[in-house]
């Protein structure tokens, strides 16, 4: 729907960057194919040039930390038991794709020349450059103003993400079976800023964007924004089964439509299509030691919905940079 895969599922080579938000896991009983799918994906993007984001949900860190309140009993079977499972959080194949290649926030350039996705903001390069916000940020939950531990963004996040994970798939024995056993709690050694990543204004679980006020949330995402060195943020997290959530000019979007069987939602997906265009060039200068011409570029940044039925426009931006950018063409 969304030209991501084709037919058969496989990657199909339309897009550069697939991003997914988090919350694979207590959807049903589809867990393991569904992680083994995500890992096909990142290969066969990875072998073509293309890069699968993965994020890490609420429902992902609620069963790494032994919270298995929405877990399906059925899907326990699927696993063989509650140990197996256990194990495969931890050690097994899905907790190693979870350690490797799932972040909890990431930071993704708009174009692939601008930079690696969730290199740190902000760096030499990207804040002395016209482009250096051509970027989104995807996080689970949301981006709080308040939350300590923003920028760097997103490695700051990050790396408190990997410590907590390591720590909970590593910790002395497996989380204890899901209720009616009692909720575990996070490991001994757990920081209080890695404790904070679970906490209500915490990357993980923060709604603020997705319910407070218009007029509260388009007053402070600016700040948010430019600390993050990003135009606009994606969450999930919160749903609207109906469609996809654009605010404050589509600076926040907001992408859970409970798209899983489980629910029942809008088949949806959030489309970004960026271009940069040259425009003209300045006369060629004959002196030697001249600075190089300045070109005009058009940027244009396209930002849709996609539905199975229907395709709606939630932003499309065009401005003119002026500055040499022929290596990012």
């Amino acid at each position: 729907m969304a030209g991501v895969t084709d037919e058969q599922g496989r990657w199909s080579g339309d897009i550069d960057t697939f991003v997914q938000t988090g919350d694979i896991i207590d959807r049903g009983d589809d867990t393991i194919p569904l992680f083994e799918y995500m890992e096909t994906l990142r290969d066969q993007a990875h072998a073509v040039g293309g890069t699968v984001v993965s994020h890490l949900g609420n429902h992902e860190w609620m069963n790494a930390i032994g919270d298995w309140r929405y877990v399906y009993p059925s899907e326990i079977k699927t696993f063989g038991s509650v140990t197996a499972r256990q194990e495969e959080l931890a050690t097994g194949r899905i907790g190693r794709a979870w350690a490797a290649n799932y972040s909890t926030a990431s930071r993704v350039p708009l174009h692939p020349s601008l930079g690696p996705v969730n290199a740190p903001y902000p760096s030499s390069s990207a804040s002395s450059s016209a482009l250096s916000h051509s970027a989104i940020s995807f996080v689970h939950g949301g981006l709080s103003p308040a939350y300590p531990d923003l920028t760097p963004f997103p490695s700051a996040i990050n790396t408190l993400a990997a410590s907590l994970l390591d720590k909970l798939q590593h910790r002395a024995q497996f989380p204890p079976p899901h209720p009616p056993a009692p909720y575990p709690g996070l490991p001994p050694g757990t920081t209080e800023a890695e404790a904070g990543l679970m906490g209500g204004i915490g990357p993980v679980w923060y709604r603020g964007w997705a319910l407070g006020s218009e007029e509260d949330v388009c007053r402070e995402v600016g700040e948010v924004l430019e600390r993050t060195g990003v135009r606009r943020m994606v969450m999930g997290h919160t749903p609207d089964f109906k469609e996809i959530v654009s605010r404050c000019d589509g600076r926040i979007l907001v992408i859970d439509t409970g798209i899983s069987h489980a629910y029942g939602g809008a088949l949806s997906a959030l489309s970004i299509e960026y271009t940069l265009t040259p425009v003209s060039s300045a006369p060629d200068v004959q002196k030697t030691d001249a600075p190089a011409p300045a070109t005009i570029w058009t940027e244009r940044e396209l930002v849709r919905a996609v539905y199975l039925d229907r395709t709606v426009v939630l932003a499309d931006t065009t401005q003119e940079i002026e500055g040499d950018f022929s290596a990012w063409h």
